[in-house]
């Protein structure tokens, strides 16, 4: 934009004769002239300004944006066709604008609003939104009248969108791109509060990749309830994304086979029967992924399965035995019946117990890849008659390029890496030689965190989805793994959306741009205060990860910094746990601020579980900080103890370090709120299941913090009686490093 503002103003020089040079007087300049090229420069800053408040997600194809328009009370979203999936398309625009919140102003119209019984004199006409498909005579005119092709490559999903003072025009050839086209005019309308208007222009849009999904890990701990998927799939819906992927080890109930299933915790026929059903309105196909070779220890735990089990209650379906393909074709003929997906994935990544039991002279003899590739193509043939393309994880791919020749070629490959940001083609390639479609699947980098590593995710995101497009990959699919059972969807927005919105985008989606549109369009903040909190989360994993401690935040979380283990991280933690705990700190202020000037914000429950995650961080750094002056401070005591002179502040420290604000309570009262807040966040989207295997942990820190200080209260009281302090190792406390006194 600045240089096309930079172009037109040196055209308009060049018109009035003058030279372009820096050094040419300002006074030569006639005094039309120069009005004349002010008011260019005027308009084109304002075209500009108006142009920098756009934010959307995805980034059209192409988008142009002039002036705005103000927008009268009223918006009336019309369906000349009458079709019914436009329809809900419209009404899904309607409650949008509902949702808009006027600026304040008492003027005439916002009283009608409130009150639609007051008579009105010059009352603004309504603001019209037309949705039209290709075929109607409106359409063609207006597309002819603007210059705007529809190209074949639209066809499936893509659109024209014409927004103009009075009107906007919403021009798709199939239901899918009137969809898309309101998503796109939803996130142009005035964010809470702000004033009613909306840049004018024109949109041409269509995606980069035909699927476009995000994978929920549903098996290892938090299972969503019913509501929120239906909450997952209206806001993928309105970031492009048209693929759900639930995963699925034993939490999809079988009613042949319900042992595995949790009570409480599987999706029954019925659940899924709604859940697709809702999807289908919002052009979201529910991709049901359950695992057909490893990771099925839930399963094979139980000594039913155990003749199928390649190791007693290990996690691999063993190949050849007579129950292992009866098993698979029981469970995907349900899958069939339950979702009409015209794909199934069958997971069978990690295979690696493979060659370690009843197939162990099968491997040996074959290898690994002939013996991998052979059960999947049995799996295909046995699965064949259901009339489903099967996906399935690409590890093969690296393991053994040369036996993915084998492979069928209807089959989808997904490879998969979650935290590098180049060097995928290796990953890609041997699929793509041998003719089978890939889908990439980038990550979250959620697992084993107490907040995703936005950074990471961001780039492989990036990165893979990048080389995916380039090398002919129809679909990505951005996953969350829950493998440390305490994962919060609501923390994983940041990163889940980089997934669908890259997929859409063609080429290299640009990071800071995505920071940049993410607070206004997800949780329609002003003020820029949610982007800087992210990035204030950003910095404070990047300060642990300087620590290499060689934990995961989530292990060092939970890690006792008195432990041999603590030990040998508290060294290298404590020089990073300043600026660790700053970071953390300010994304809570941020969130506090920016809550308080906008109770109104979108995604409440997400903005909770940040908040979680900073204080999570946060808790990482005063554990250790606090920690080490308890250690220390105790040294100083000891040291101290029998000096008269030093009794009063001998007696202080030891009231600073457990009393009514001393250390130990600090502790016990961080893990105390945290949990609560925790809990909040899981059951704003999960079922009750598996919460308790994560809050027991919780419980456990407040017990061992409390315990830790009565045990030092005692020992306190003992002083005050003239005993002598109990030594360091006898309160389970390491030797001092801030003071030279050991341990006695």
């Amino acid at each position: 934009m600045v240089v096309s503002i930079l172009n037109a103003y040196l055209s308009k020089v060049k018109l009035l004769g003058m030279s372009n040079q820096s050094h040419f007087p300002l006074p030569f300049f006639s005094r039309r002239a120069m009005r004349e090229t002010l008011m260019l420069l005027f308009a084109c800053s304002a075209l500009s300004a108006a142009q920098t408040q756009v934010h959307l997600l995805p980034a059209p194809r192409e988008a142009h944006f002039g002036a705005v328009t103000s927008l009268p009370v009223k918006i009336a979203v019309t369906v000349p066709g009458s079709d019914a999936a436009d329809e809900f398309a419209a009404a899904d625009l309607e409650e949008a604008i509902r949702q808009i919140v006027s600026n304040g102003q008492s003027d005439s119209n916002a009283q009608a609003a409130a009150h639609p019984g007051t008579s009105r004199t010059n009352a603004a006409p309504a603001y019209r939104v037309v949705l039209l498909r290709t075929n109607a005579v409106a359409a063609k005119a207006l597309l002819k009248r603007t210059g705007l092709a529809f190209d074949a490559a639209m066809d499936s999903e893509g659109y024209v969108l014409v927004i103009e003072p009075h009107e906007a025009n919403i021009v798709a050839s199939s239901s899918a791109g009137i969809f898309y086209g309101a998503q796109t005019l939803k996130q142009l309308l005035p964010l809470p509060g702000a004033a009613r208007e909306m840049p004018t222009g024109t949109v041409r849009d269509w995606p980069a990749m035909r699927y476009r999904g995000v994978q929920d890990d549903l098996s290892r701990g938090p299972v969503p309830t019913l509501a929120y998927q239906k909450h997952q799939i209206r806001v993928l819906a309105a970031f492009k994304a048209n693929i759900y992927s639930p995963y699925f080890e034993h939490t999809l109930l079988y009613p042949n086979q319900p042992l595995a299933a949790p009570p409480g915790a599987a999706l029954t026929p019925a659940e899924v029967k709604e859940l697709v059903a809702y999807a289908l309105k919002y052009h979201v196909t529910i991709l049901p992924e359950q695992e057909a070779f490893g990771h099925l220890h839930h399963v094979l735990k139980y000594d039913l399965y155990q003749d199928i089990a390649e190791t007693p209650n290990g996690h691999v379906l063993a190949p050849g035995q007579p129950g292992t393909l009866p098993l698979i074709k029981d469970w995907f003929t349900q899958i069939a019946q339950e979702f009409p997906s015209p794909f199934v994935h069958i997971g069978a990544d990690e295979t690696w117990d493979l060659g370690r039991g009843r197939t162990g002279q099968q491997v040996e003899a074959l290898g690994y890849g002939p013996v991998y590739v052979a059960f999947l193509k049995q799996i295909h043939d046995e699965l064949e008659p259901l009339h489903r393309r099967l996906l399935f994880w690409g590890d093969i791919g690296g393991a053994d390029p040369a036996a993915v020749a084998g492979l069928p070629k209807d089959m989808i490959a997904v490879p998969w890496n979650y935290w590098i940001a180049t060097g995928f083609d290796k990953m890609i390639e041997p699929f793509a030689k041998a003719g089978i479609e890939t889908w990439v699947a980038p990550g979250d980098a959620n697992w084993n965190e107490v907040y995703p590593i936005a950074r990471t995710a961001l780039w492989n995101i990036q990165g893979f989805i990048r080389a995916g497009q380039r090398l002919g990959s129809t679909g990505a699919i951005n996953t969350v793994w829950n493998d440390d059972g305490e994962g919060l969807f609501n923390q994983d927005w940041y990163g889940v959306l980089f997934g669908p919105v890259a997929s859409w985008q063609a080429g290299e989606s640009p990071i800071p741009d995505y920071q940049d549109a993410y607070g206004p369009v997800f949780h329609g903040d002003s003020t820029g205060k949610i982007n800087e909190a992210e990035k204030e989360l950003m910095a404070a994993q990047e300060a642990l990860g300087k620590a290499n401690s060689g934990f995961n935040s989530d292990g060092l979380f939970w890690l006792d910094p008195w432990s041999a283990q603590g030990q040998q991280v508290s060294v290298k933690l404590l020089p990073v746990a300043v600026d660790l705990r700053l970071h953390a700190e300010r994304a809570i202020v941020l969130l506090a601020q920016v809550h308080q000037a906008n109770p109104e914000l979108k995604e409440p429950d997400a903005l909770t579980a940040m908040d979680l995650g900073a204080r999570r961080l946060d808790l990482i750094g005063m554990k250790f900080e606090l920690a080490q002056e308890i250690v220390d401070s105790y040294a100083k005591a000891v040291q101290n103890q029998h000096d008269k002179s030093q009794q009063a502040v001998t007696s202080n420290i030891l009231g600073e370090i457990s009393g009514n604000n001393g250390r130990y309570q600090d502790l016990r009262d961080a893990y105390s709120a945290v949990k609560a807040e925790y809990s909040q966040v899981w059951l704003s989207e999960n079922r009750p299941y598996w919460l308790n295997n994560v809050t027991v942990r919780y419980d456990l820190e407040i017990e061992k913090w409390q315990k830790r200080g009565a045990v030092f209260e005692e020992g306190r009281r003992d002083w005050g009686l003239g005993k002598d302090l109990p030594s360091a190792s006898s309160l389970g406390l390491p030797a001092a490093t801030g003071s030279q006194v050991p341990s006695q």
